[in-house]
This record gives C-alpha cells, sequence and structure tokens, in this order.
C-alpha cells in the first residue's frame, strides 16, 4: 500500500485537475450567459405582461414607466448602454403585438415616434422585425407607421431626429444616404408583408409633400425618396410622377408671376465639387442657406425673357432686392426638380433599351430573428448598406432580365411597350395637368423631351393636341367631355411652337399638321362669311377665339418651317425664294385656304401676336407667298381710330386680291393678351436641364431667313442699331416695314422675338429701355 501512494506523482495529479478545469470552464460560462439572457428575456417579458394587465385593472403606473423606456431623452442620459436594453423591450413587446389594442396606442406611437434610424444596426434590425410582426397582428396602426416613414422621407426629419440625441453606436458615420435606405428597407418589407398598403400611403406620400416656399434642398429631398419608392412600388409610379410635376407646375407658374420683376443679374460661379447631400454625415451639414442663394452656371435669369440682353447695367453688382434673390431662387429649385425628373426618365429609357426591363432595386434580403445577432451583409448596417444611387447618373442600378435577350425577336416590341406606357402616363398627366395649367414655362419640356424618344410618340403627342384644339367635345375611351374654349387655344398654342421646335417633326409631319389646321380654318370661315354677306352678326372676338390661337398656330408654324412647306425641296434659300420658273404653284395644296384667312374679315393679322404677324408678314413676302403689308397698315390706322379709307389694295404673284377690310364689330376690340404672349416651347433657359433639351430643340437662328441686302458695316450701338432697322412708310399711315438685313443683325431684331418669344408681361418701364435698343414692334 505504501509503495503504490508513493508511484503516484502530486504533480501530475494537479495539472491533471487543472486541464479538467480549463476544458470544462467554457462551457459552463457559455451556459450561465444563455441562462441569463433567457433570465432577462423572461424578466422583461414578464414585466410587459404584467404592464398590459395592470392597464387593463386601470393601473397605470406599469404601463407608463414601460412608455418611457422609449423615450428619447430618457434612452439618451443613459449612451449606448441602454440600447441591448430597447432590443430585449422589442423582443418581449413582440410576444404580445396582438394585445396591443387601441387603449395602448401611446406605446405604439411612443415606439413608432423614436428616431430608431440614428441607432445601431442590431437595434435598427429589431426595430424593422418588431414593426413588421405589429402590422401583420395590428393593421390599424399601418397608417401610423407609414405616415412616420413618408415624414421621414423628408430633409427636415434627418435634424430632427439628430435633436432627439439617440445613441449610434457604430463606428462608420452615420450619412443621410443612410438614413433613407433604412426607411425604404422598412417601406419594402412592409409592402412584402401588406399587398394593399399602396393605398394607404400614396395620401399620405402626398401629405407629407414639402410646400412650394421650401427650399430647393427640402424639395430635391423628398423627390429623390420618392422616385425611389415608385421604382420598388410600381403600383404607386404614375400617382408619384403626377404628385412631383404638379409640385414642379406649382413653381413654374409662381415664376411667370413674378418674371416682370425680374431684372438681368450677373450668374455666379459654379460649384463643380458640390457634394451630394445625401453623403453628408448628419449634423455636419452646416448652414443650409449658404448654397441656397448661390447662382448656378450660366444661371443668368433674365435669359427667360425675350429681353435678354436688354437690361445690362451697373447695378449688377450691388446686392440683389428681395424679390430678385427669391426669384432666383424659385428658378434654381424648379430647374434642381425638372433635372431629377429628367434623370428619373433618361435612367428608365437607357435601362429598357439596354435591358428590357424598368430600374428595380435588389431582392430584399431575409431578415434575421429579432433575437439574432446582426449579419456582417445586413442591409441594416452603415458600412454596408446598399448605395441606391438612383440619382447619380454615373451608377444606375441594372437589373438583368432573365430570359430575355436583346437578339430576341420580341425584345424589341417589350421594350417599346415598356417606353410606350411611361409614356402615355406622361401624357396623361400633361393632358390633365400641365396643358390645364396656363402659362407654364418649362414643365412641359418634359413631354417634349419624351416625344423625342420615338416617332410614334410625336405623333401620338400631336394627335391628342389636335383633338383638344379642333374638337369642341372630346373622348376619352369612355365619355364624352366638353373642351373648354380657354384649353383649345392652349392646345393650338402647343401645336404651334411643338411642330416649330420639335426636331422629331419631320417634313410629312409639318405638313400634315399644317392641312388639319387649315382646313379648320376654312370650316370656320365659312358660315362666318355667309354670315357676313347675309348681314349678319359675326360675333365678338371672343367668340372667335379659337379660330385666332389656329391662325396664330400656322403662321409661327409657318415662319419656321416654310422650307417643309414647298412642293420642292431643292437649293438654298436663294433659289427657293421668287416665282417658279414654269409659273406653278410651288406651296403645297393644303396651304390654300391661308390666305383666305390672312384677307378675312376676322383680321387674324390684328389679333394674334404682333413679333408673330411681324415676322410672317416678311417671310411671306420674301417667299414670295402672301403680301399683308397693306393690312397691316389699315390695321393701324384703326388701331389709332383712323376712319379713312383703306389703303388701295395690292395683289400677289399669284393674283389674289389682298383686302383690308376690317369687320365693324372688330374694330376697336381689345386683343387677348393671353393668345398673344402665350409660346409654351420658348427657349429653355434653365442652368442644369438644359442638357436635355439640346439636340432636340430647334432654335430661331438655324431657320431665320438670310436676307439679300449687304449691311455688314453696321455696328452694335443703340444708334447704329436703329439706323440698320430703318424703315420705309407705306402710304400716309406710316407703317414702317423692316428693311433686308443681314443674318447676323438680326440675332437683335425680329429673329430675337422668336428666337425668344416671352410670355411673360413686361412692365412699361421696361419696354421704354428695350425701345432704345431694339426696333421691334410689340415686345412682349
Amino acid at each position: 500500500m505504501a509503495q503504490t501512494k508513493s508511484s503516484v506523482d502530486p504533480k501530475r495529479t494537479q495539472k491533471s485537475e487543472l486541464s479538467s478545469l480549463l476544458v470544462r470552464r467554457p462551457i459552463a460560462t457559455n451556459s450561465r450567459v444563455k441562462q441569463d439572457e433567457k433570465y432577462r428575456k423572461d424578466m422583461y417579458l414578464s414585466f410587459v405582461n404584467n404592464a398590459l394587465q395592470q392597464k387593463a385593472n386601470g393601473i397605470n403606473e406599469p404601463f407608463d414607466e414601460l412608455v418611457n423606456q422609449f423615450n428619447p431623452k430618457t434612452t439618451s442620459s443613459e449612451g449606448a448602454s441602454q440600447l441591448p436594453q430597447l432590443r430585449l423591450w422589442l423582443l418581449a413587446l413582440s410576444h404580445v403585438v396582438s394585445r396591443l389594442e387601441r387603449t395602448h396606442s401611446a406605446l405604439v406611437h411612443a415606439i413608432v415616434n423614436m428616431p430608431w434610424t440614428m441607432l445601431d444596426s442590431a437595434t435598427v434590425k429589431s426595430y424593422t422585425v418588431f414593426i413588421g410582426m405589429l402590422i401583420s397582428a395590428r393593421p390599424e396602426y399601418l397608417s401610423l407607421v407609414l405616415g412616420k416613414i413618408a415624414q421621414g422621407f423628408t430633409h427636415q426629419s434627418g435634424l430632427q431626429a439628430l435633436d432627439a440625441c439617440m445613441p449610434e453606436g457604430s463606428s462608420s458615420p452615420l450619412t443621410r444616404r443612410v438614413i433613407y435606405d433604412r426607411l425604404h428597407f422598412l417601406l419594402r418589407h412592409l409592402l412584402s408583408l401588406i399587398p394593399t398598403l399602396p393605398s394607404t400611403l400614396q395620401p399620405l406620400l402626398v401629405r407629407n409633400f414639402p410646400h412650394k416656399r421650401q427650399k430647393e434642398l427640402a424639395q430635391t429631398t423628398y423627390i429623390r425618396n420618392l422616385l425611389q419608392v415608385s421604382v420598388y412600388c410600381p403600383e404607386l409610379a404614375d400617382k408619384i410622377l403626377a404628385t412631383i410635376v404638379d409640385r414642379a407646375i406649382q413653381i413654374d407658374v409662381e415664376i411667370q408671376v413674378e418674371l416682370e420683376e425680374l431684372d438681368e443679374q450677373e450668374a455666379g460661379p459654379e460649384d463643380v465639387f458640390q457634394l451630394d447631400p445625401f453623403d453628408t454625415v448628419v449634423g455636419q451639414e452646416g448652414d443650409e442657406s449658404d448654397s441656397e442663394g448661390e447662382d448656378d452656371d450660366d444661371g443668368n435669369l433674365s435669359d427667360i425673357s425675350s429681353i435678354a440682353d436688354d437690361l445690362n447695367d451697373d447695378s449688377q453688382t450691388k446686392e440683389l432686392p428681395p424679390n430678385i434673390a427669391y426669384l432666383q431662387d424659385v428658378v434654381k429649385k424648379l430647374d434642381a426638380i425638372l433635372t431629377l425628373i429628367f434623370d428619373h426618365f433618361h435612367r428608365n429609357y437607357t435601362l429598357i433599351t439596354t435591358t428590357g426591363a424598368l430600374q428595380l432595386p435588389p431582392p430584399l434580403p431575409d431578415l434575421p430573428p429579432i433575437d439574432g445577432s446582426p449579419s456582417t451583409h445586413s442591409p441594416l448596417i452603415p458600412s454596408s448598406t446598399p448605395n441606391i444611387q438612383m440619382y447619380k447618373q454615373s451608377r444606375p442600378l441594372i437589373l438583368a432580365t432573365q430570359g430575355m435577350e436583346k437578339s430576341d425577336s420580341g425584345s424589341t416590341e417589350r421594350r417599346r411597350a415598356l417606353l410606350r406606357d411611361q409614356f402615355h402616363t406622361l401624357l396623361s398627366i400633361f393632358d390633365r395637368t400641365i396643358l390645364r395649367t396656363f402659362k407654364s414655362r418649362y414643365t412641359q419640356f418634359l413631354i417634349f423631351w419624351y416625344t423625342s424618344l420615338d416617332s410614334e410618340f410625336a405623333d401620338i403627342f400631336l394627335g391628342m393636341l389636335v383633338d383638344r384644339a379642333l374638337f369642341a367635345v372630346s373622348a376619352d375611351g369612355v365619355n364624352l367631355h366638353n373642351v373648354p374654349v380657354v384649353t383649345r387655344a392652349a392646345a393650338a398654342s402647343y401645336i404651334g411652337s411643338f411642330v416649330s421646335r420639335a426636331m422629331c417633326v419631320d417634313r410629312e409631319g409639318a405638313r400634315r399638321v399644317v392641312g388639319m389646321l387649315c382646313n379648320f380654318l376654312k370650316a370656320h370661315l365659312d358660315p362666318v362669311d355667309e354670315l357676313a354677306r347675309d348681314g349678319g352678326d359675326i360675333g365678338s372676338m371672343s367668340e372667335h377665339t379659337v379660330f385666332y390661337a389656329v391662325a396664330q398656330a400656322v403662321f409661327l408654324i409657318f415662319c419656321f418651317r416654310w422650307r417643309d412647306l414647298l412642293e420642292e425641296q431643292e437649293g438654298d434659300d436663294e433659289f427657293l425664294i421668287g416665282n417658279t420658273a414654269d409659273g406653278r404653284n410651288k406651296w403645297i395644296p393644303e396651304l390654300g385656304p391661308l390666305q383666305r384667312v390672312v384677307t378675312s374679315i376676322l383680321n387674324p393679322l390684328r389679333v394674334c401676336s404682333t413679333n408673330v404677324v411681324t415676322q410672317f408678314a416678311r417671310i411671306a413676302h420674301a417667299t414670295d407667298f402672301l403680301y399683308c403689308y397693306t393690312i397691316l397698315e389699315s390695321n393701324k390706322r384703326s388701331d389709332y381710330g383712323s376712319n379713312n379709307a383703306p389703303a388701295e389694295g395690292r395683289t400677289n404673284s399669284h393674283g389674289a386680291a389682298l383686302s383690308s377690310v376690317i369687320h365693324p364689330s372688330l374694330i376697336g376690340e381689345a386683343t387677348n393678351p393671353e393668345l398673344n404672349t402665350f409660346f409654351p416651347f420658348d427657349p429653355y433657359r434653365l442652368a442644369k436641364s438644359h442638357t436635355y433639351i439640346q439636340g432636340i430643340y430647334r432654335e430661331w437662328s438655324t431657320v431665320a431667313l438670310e436676307d439679300e441686302d449687304d449691311e455688314d458695316d453696321e455696328e452694335e450701338d443703340d444708334d447704329e442699331l436703329d439706323e440698320s432697322q430703318e424703315t420705309a412708310d407705306l402710304a400716309s399711315s406710316g407703317l414702317r416695314i423692316p428693311r433686308a438685313k443681314p443674318a447676323d443683325a438680326d440675332e437683335l431684331g425680329l429673329g430675337v422675338s422668336l428666337g425668344a418669344m416671352s410670355i411673360s408681361p413686361m412692365r412699361q418701364s421696361m419696354v421704354a429701355s428695350v425701345q432704345m435698343r431694339d426696333a421691334r414692334i410689340g415686345v412682349v
């Protein structure tokens, strides 16, 4: 026995026992951790159950204490150590979501209103899962949750969340992009759970749209988020686009109201290194007003009127008056909004033509269990949040379409169908909103750009305009509607401006439109002439508003597209101008009624825009289409109340007598200023978004008539400019006819009136200054 005891090595025994302890210790520790976690979860769940039970019994103290756990002020005072407790509270509440009735709305409001987007990723994940469970079990809280999400898309919401001072446990900087991506992730998660959610979401998105008076950053932030929603919620895409266009229209019209007060101001330097606001760290944005009042490159705002170069003075360097500074901010705001919409359209067009599908976000990953550990690839972690840069042209999201190859015979038609659907959506918005909003200046260029994508779109757009302008009753496919006169006149203005300016309208398209307009004018004149012969009352000018609008559209188209209205289009202008060698009519037959229109008793040359009429008379005379100056002379005398007999009639080269008869019921009646000044597709002057219009827009300088007389020695100063535009008197009335001048001199003459027709009235003080440098008649 003694020998046995002595054979045992004490050191070996001690080492063996120590090794055993080292092996068992982790197991015992993990077990205790799990037991502690389970104990804490049970304790939180027990407290929640007790609070709800006590609330039902009329005792509010435990419930109020539970609500206070989600108070941002209480949470922020304890720092990041409070976040694990928040996750435990959410976990406990997830077991009783079906019991959260209306009597517990205070608790639900506290949870929904907490600035959860500012928290660490694990808490954000727990919050997202809990909200999904809450809405699935208690749909009555859906409006509350969606309203908070919609509010979170605003720029101001980030500042409000920052004021709550909730802790952020991540080491990565928290940018606005991270916050908005978290909101979009939650909304997509709810969409996957509740298919009928869009019907509840749409009015909430409209309600939270920033007021038009809010600054550019507030508008663009919310619009960017709305366009992101339209990507993963296609059910709302049309309504979201309509909402954004409606806001653009409101701002656009406001510019027109204020434009008469705008003087030319010097443009500021371009901010080349401007940081995307979504990439700024929350709390480090600085003073928002610093960038709101700066000018964009080429942001010379007076360019949007037809007197761009007429109001230069030494006051440019002075501080801008409040109304001018405000208007410049409004113009920049509209420019930014339209740029976002153009970018959105361009991305969709690129994706459709390259992949055959619309832009879609990445698939929504499955959320882990609410009590699990956050994955390093979770989209809720700031460092790996999907950078959904929809609004950076350099990084569009492209979703490969399964089973669709570009070489597929049906692929082209599918792409056209997708583009056609989007075009009809935009066309419907135009018909409901833009067409019926008088004097919008830039928003209509959205449809102008989209029609350039396909000749079919231009035909459809013109067909809709012709239907609205020429027919008093219109059909929407289901019902018949009476079209108001003002809408018909506006549609005629759109026809004239679109055919004149759009490069996508080819020669045949211009001829077809002119033919339809001339046929309408002829049909309108037939009963008027019959009444005049019988001594009947032909009515006042207001009763012929549509007639005058259509006539003005034809005059405008003729000024821009007269070369396309020739029977044969060969040679330069010098060859085309003048009589044909064999005496044949060189103009298309569809133009025949126009001569009758000009010489009719309705006298459109007196009613239509002075700029258009003057240039039409000049070109019609130069091309030997029509001689209008006798009628213009008679109109001028009638405007001054002259009772003298009209001058002796003239004839054109075809022997058509040109009468200057003015019906007694029309003498002395005021013209319609709105008709005279509405040219929907005037030159596009917005600094950022104008790149989308370049290349598809016909400038006046490209079609201006080259005169024969050589006046290259004329200078550009005021006195010599007046001399270069010396006029000859016809008869004793003193009607002044512009003499021929070279194309470069025309830049400050009548060509400017067509190159940038203003749709804004000018103050009388401005008119006086303009007349010193410009011999144009009736600039408006």
